[in-house]
Formats: C-alpha cells, structure tokens, sequence
C-alpha cells in the first residue's frame, strides 16, 4: 500500500506526510471529479462516514463494497446519515469468507 498514491481529505491537516501521499484541502466534489477523470486504478474510501456521504450527495460513488462481520455490536456510528436522499443500489457481486465474512457489492442505479 505504501507505494499506490493516496489522497487525503483533511481540513485540518498541512500536509500528507505518508508515502505517496497528496492533500485534499479545496473543493471536495471538484477534486474528486477530476481524480474519477484520471487513467488508472479505483479509488478507494476507507473510513471516513463523512467523505462517504459527501460523495453519495453528489453522486461520485461508482460502487459499494459493504463487509458484514458476524459480530453484533450493539450500537456505533451510522455509515449513512439521515441526510442523504434514498439511493436505489443494485446487487453486483457477493462473496462469502470461511470467517462468515460477507462482502455485499453494489452499483447504485441511474436514473
């Protein structure tokens, strides 16, 4: 991982320090539009709800890969928020780890 170029949302930070690493600091939908453009590989969100749903508000998420562990937690932060409009998502692809891991992949459909 430390060779793939990275890009990181920040409003607070001054500077991405990991290898390979360029900060996001303007306007979000804007630059990400413009990566989407670019040749190459996808892009990947890892852990940040908040970036999630930006994305989803303004329809920059190409597809939905959502891991479901068999482990109940009780309670935790809403990966979605109640802000964002329904999205109908169609089911591509599922895969099912001896873990019982489950990995549910989704395209949202355009309307």
């Amino acid at each position: 991982m430390n060779n793939y170029p990275k890009f990181v949302v920040s409003t607070t930070l001054q500077e991405a320090s990991w290898n390979n690493s360029q900060l996001i600091k303007g306007n979000l939908v804007e630059e990400v539009s413009k990566l989407k453009q670019l040749p190459g590989k996808d892009i990947l969100v890892a852990g940040s709800c908040q970036l999630v749903n930006t994305l989803m508000q303004h329809d920059l998420i190409d597809e939905y890969r959502l891991m479901v562990f068999p482990l109940v937690r009780g309670r935790g932060k809403l990966l979605f928020s109640d802000t964002i409009d329904n999205k109908t998502l169609i089911l591509a692809d599922t895969k099912t780890f001896s873990t019982g891991v489950v990995v549910l992949t989704y395209h949202p459909r355009r309307l």
